[in-house]
């Protein structure tokens, strides 16, 4: 395994989920705008005050995940894939004996080299587990001890 590429695609990987996530979001935030725009003054008492309210509810929604998407981009921002460290932190590859592991954002499981990682934020219960430490320690986490194998 070359550990510089599978960072580079990791970090590609989540990259690629934040940017299509903020699409995502931007869409929904222009189609409830449209939408309340498109509701037309009726008759019908105040079904265009309720589509109204409940148009711009779904636009502030999608306002604040977009607004958390926006922060996960800025944190993977802070990552350089080309860099190594013997000491687990923000853009570490880990290898653990119970599975493998970019320290980068809240993904989840992602396909890479033929080979399955977890991508997990530092700040996550198992992301801290793993911070700050070596190849050779363990890291616990609700009850199960992870021995750190190979770190990138």
């Amino acid at each position: 395994m070359a550990s510089h590429n599978v960072k580079q695609t990791l970090y590609d990987l989540c990259s690629s989920f934040v940017d299509e996530r903020i699409q995502m979001y931007q869409k929904a935030m222009k189609d409830a705008q449209e939408a309340a725009n498109n509701e037309e003054k009726s008759s019908a008492g105040d079904k265009y005050e309720t589509t109204r309210a409940m148009m711009q509810i779904e636009k502030d929604k999608n306002a604040k995940q977009l607004e958390e998407t926006i922060k996960l981009k800025k944190a993977l921002s802070q990552i350089n894939p080309n860099s190594t460290s013997d000491v687990i932190g923000l853009g570490s590859l880990v290898l653990t004996d119970k599975g493998n592991f970019y320290i980068s954002i809240s993904v989840g499981k992602i396909n890479a080299d033929n080979a399955g990682y977890i991508a997990i934020a530092p700040t996550s219960p198992l992301g801290a587990a793993f911070v700050n430490r070596k190849v050779s320690e363990t890291a616990t986490f609700n009850g199960m001890v992870y021995k750190i194998v190979k770190v990138f």
